[in-house]
């Protein structure tokens, strides 16, 4: 005989097991990052605590211990389900994204945080509505701090003193910069850099102070010459497969998009500019001779590289974008950030 009592749970239990919102959803994050690197310490991992809490449980981000591809491939992981979630850089797939590398460009921002919130309301203003992000939800954008010039030869004092240096590049923006600056590119993800510049392969790299601290390069950057502005960033996605965004509920999208999107953004340039700051200070502790460009310099790398943002601008608009626009919007929006 069934008692009331085993009735109610049984009823419950039936409940629970019919409806999909009271079940927990885990979204697989597929992150080729290393775990102490600051965008699985201190941007993904709190953003994943976040997406937890705002669901009360019912949607949960698992961190895969090992990526299922190359970074380049992280964009196409998540389109076509291998995993729910991934990251990238959308520069690693050079001629795929164009509108993107507006945040790319040369003498945009001394902070990450700036210049990534800027972003993300500039894209989705302008950008956005050209579905160059297809065939996934896009979770996130933001950017790393500005690219300076590092070296182990000699200080960098004018743009002439580059010349003939060994860089190591990465990606299509820095190898086109260092073209026209004058040193001799060296082809070679980051991982490669410590290999590169402890056996005098490549003299000098262009990176964030962060990148030059966590690849443990600081003994080998004997001088470092600070552009303002920087002369590149690096413009990053986070996104999700669609059929996984779909399978959760609307209330719960809306809650995780509260902490995704600007909410991001911010919080990953407000960690990189803290990294960079930190980055700086082991820098000057270890004796490399840091310089600010002057003037002269800096007009030298504005006229070498005022292709970058001509040839975006021209590119954007061939891509039905009004570039104009976007891009005076995004320094406005960089130049009335607090």
């Amino acid at each position: 005989m069934v008692t009331i009592h085993k009735l109610t749970v049984l009823l419950v239990a039936l409940t629970v097991l019919a409806d999909p919102a009271a079940a927990e959803t885990v979204l697989r994050l597929s992150n080729w990052v290393p775990q102490s690197h600051v965008i699985t310490r201190n941007i993904l991992a709190p953003w994943a605590k976040d997406v937890v809490r705002v669901t009360d449980g019912r949607v949960r981000v698992e961190m895969l211990k090992t990526p299922l591809g190359k970074p380049p491939a992280h964009y196409d992981i998540a389109r076509d389900g291998l995993a729910d979630i991934t990251i990238g850089v959308h520069g690693y797939t050079p001629g795929r994204f164009i509108l993107t590398q507006i945040a790319e460009l040369p003498f945009l921002s001394d902070s990450a945080e700036a210049l990534s919130v800027a972003y993300w309301r500039v894209h989705e203003r302008y950008l956005a509505p050209h579905g160059e992000h297809r065939g996934v939800h896009l979770l996130a954008l933001w950017t790393h701090g500005p690219g300076h010039i590092f070296n182990a030869k000699r200080d960098i004092l004018t743009v002439a003193d580059l010349d003939g240096l060994k860089f190591r590049v990465g990606g299509a923006s820095v190898s086109r910069i260092s073209d026209a600056l004058g040193t001799v590119g060296v082809p070679a993800p980051a991982t490669k850099a410590y290999e590169l510049l402890s056996n005098g392969v490549a003299d000098g790299i262009y990176f964030p102070a962060e990148s030059i601290e966590f690849f443990n390069l600081t003994p080998f950057m004997h001088h470092g010459t600070l552009i303002p502005g920087g002369l590149y960033n690096a413009s990053f996605f986070l996104i999700a497969n669609t059929d996984s965004w779909r399978k959760i509920t609307v209330a719960d999208r809306d809650a995780i998009m509260a902490v995704s999107g600007e909410v991001l953004a911010k919080r990953a340039g407000i960690a990189w500019d803290h990294s960079d700051h930190a980055a700086m200070q082991a820098l000057m502790a270890a004796g490399t001779a840091l310089t600010l460009a002057e003037t002269p310099m800096i007009q030298e790398l504005q006229y070498r590289l005022a292709f970058a943002e001509a040839d975006w601008v021209a590119n954007a608009s061939d891509a039905g974008a009004d570039a104009t626009l976007a891009l005076a919007a995004l320094r406005t929006e960089i130049e009335g950030y607090h």
